[in-house]
């Protein structure tokens, strides 16, 4: 791998905080779209949203940024953030159904 080439590494993020009926979702879309991430976004049964990622270091590092912000309804207490692998059938960003 040369110096120019970007490893592919994908990323659960399980957000917490009132991040349901804010427009959280619609917000994670968004942001992936403009990093260039692909994966998708869903609510949780348990009022937590979760986000499956895929991309550069740097293209998550910057969407694990905004997830902490969140939109300007949303209350973020926490982000918890595990590594997964990634995935050759994610190539775009979606909404997943609710749960």
């Amino acid at each position: 791998m040369t110096s120019t080439e970007k490893t592919i590494e994908a990323r659960r993020f399980l957000v917490r905080g009132r991040v349901q009926g804010v427009g959280f979702r619609w917000f994670v879309e968004r942001e992936a779209h403009m990093l260039g991430i692909s994966g998708w976004v869903r609510n949780n049964a348990d009022g937590t949203v979760e986000v499956l990622a895929q991309g550069t270091s740097d293209q998550l590092s910057g969407l694990h940024s905004r997830l902490r912000q969140g939109p300007r309804a949303a209350r973020v207490d926490g982000v918890e953030v595990s590594d997964v692998r990634p995935s050759a059938n994610l190539s775009s960003f979606r909404i997943e159904g609710a749960w």
